[in-house]
């Protein structure tokens, strides 16, 4: 058995003599490693980022106060100010000073603010800041101006999302800027997040065990890719991507996970033909236990095979899940070498995206005294043919979205009514 990719990436991070934080090395969890391997192999280098967009009143911003509040963020946080780099074949994360660019878009004609967002964040260089905001206007009789917080995937997760959310309002209110965090307090962060990446790579390198690593080549052995390749087909001249969204009434309880997997099989099935067994990704994960709840990307990507052989067979989805919510741990690139190793023709990539958001109890971007609206932006990247996403509140709200240069539009939304079509109790979109 080869040793695991997790312990071989800890004992070269202790041998740069990283171990103390003044060494000015962070290491990374698996979720970062794949995001940077995905990135450096990726053709134009194009970083996955995490953008959320609200509107407010035109002149709610006060570009100033928000970029020190901001970059006070970033300086309590380190996942927001450092940067990722290669010393000795190791990835890792290297901290610098709270440098939050704030970037005010102009319109060019016939844009709206949505479109010059749209383009601004096509632009974004891998290489600079995690954190970065842009404001934009629709034009200039505009009643609302759109403000876009926008983070590298590597220094976020869900739950990372709703802290800064929060921090950055309450920093905005109380007129905060970088320097108003002791160099006490920026210490002790620091040593909390080297803490909570340490416990989390104990956990994955436990988490790729010889046992652990043959369930997953086991139940991975059929899997293989089955859409196009990127870029099988010419880019649209509108939106690079596709959307379609359904509203449902959500239970007390929230839809289990289960029954989306099903409906993402579904979703497969009619995209890839019945009978193929389609790699679905959903995150899944949360800090480690004993760690300090610090900002930063700790979501595994798990892998589901939607076999669309085994549709409408009870119960067999959520029996399954739970067996892999026990091995969830196992690093996604650990994963995809057991799964090779088993047998698999696989190469890594997703046919599908999950997400599910909980937005029961999120609280608005609020900049001093108004709230901001939060607001959806199409036309943006995907790293999957399609990707759907199930935000749980007094409502269900379902979304999907595709890559026109994969899938076909009739296709993708005969895909969608089929997903929407296997939930319980579906209602008519609104």
């Amino acid at each position: 058995m080869l040793p695991s990719i997790t312990g071989q990436y800890l004992a070269r991070y202790r041998r740069l003599g990283a171990g103390d934080p003044a060494a000015g090395l962070l290491p990374v969890t698996g979720a970062q490693r794949r995001f940077l391997l995905v990135r450096s192999l990726d053709p134009a280098g194009r970083a996955d980022i995490v953008p959320m967009f609200f509107a407010f009143p035109r002149g709610t911003v006060d570009p100033v106060r928000l970029r020190a509040a901001a970059n006070h963020l970033a300086a309590r946080h380190p996942a927001l100010r450092s940067r990722p780099c290669v010393v000795r074949a190791t990835p890792v994360l290297r901290p610098g000073p709270a440098d939050v660019p704030l970037h005010q878009v102009a319109c060019a004609p016939g844009e709206d603010a949505h479109d010059a967002l749209r383009r601004a964040l096509a632009g974004w260089a891998a290489d600079g800041p995690p954190m970065r905001l842009f404001l934009a206007q629709h034009g200039p009789d505009a009643a609302e101006e759109v403000l876009a917080v926008v983070l590298d995937h590597t220094a976020c997760d869900g739950q990372s999302l709703a802290r800064i959310v929060g921090e950055l309002g309450a920093a905005y209110r109380d007129r905060l800027g970088p320097d108003d965090l002791s160099p006490a307090e920026a210490a002790a962060e620091l040593a909390a997040y080297q803490d909570a990446v340490l416990r989390q790579l104990d956990a994955e390198e436990r988490a790729g065990s010889p046992r652990a690593l043959a369930y997953w080549g086991e139940r991975l052995r059929a899997v293989r890719e089955r859409a196009p390749a990127p870029g099988a087909r010419p880019i649209p001249a509108e939106l690079p991507t596709g959307a379609a969204e359904l509203t449902l009434p959500s239970p007390a309880t929230g839809v289990p996970f289960p029954v989306l997997l099903d409906a993402c099989r579904a979703a497969a099935a009619v995209l890839y033909g019945t009978g193929a067994v389609s790699p679905i990704g959903y995150p899944w994960g949360g800090r480690p236990p004993g760690a300090e709840p610090v900002l930063g990307c700790f979501l595994n990507t798990v892998v589901f095979p939607a076999d669309t052989s085994r549709m409408g067979v009870p119960d067999i989805t959520a029996t399954e899940w739970w067996d892999d919510l026990d091995r969830a741990d196992t690093p996604f690139d650990e994963v995809v070498r057991a799964a090779r190793s088993g047998g698999a023709q696989w190469s890594g990539r997703l046919d599908g995206l999950l997400t599910v958001d909980d937005a029961r109890h999120r609280t608005p971007l609020r900049l001093g005294p108004v709230a901001g609206r939060e607001v959806h932006i199409d036309g943006r990247q995907l790293r999957a043919p399609f990707a759907v996403s199930a935000t749980q509140g007094p409502e269900l709200h379902l979304r999907m979205v595709w890559d026109r240069a994969v899938l076909e539009d009739r296709a993708a939304e005969d895909a969608f009514a089929a997903l929407c079509g296997a939930l319980p109790a579906a209602a008519p979109a609104r």
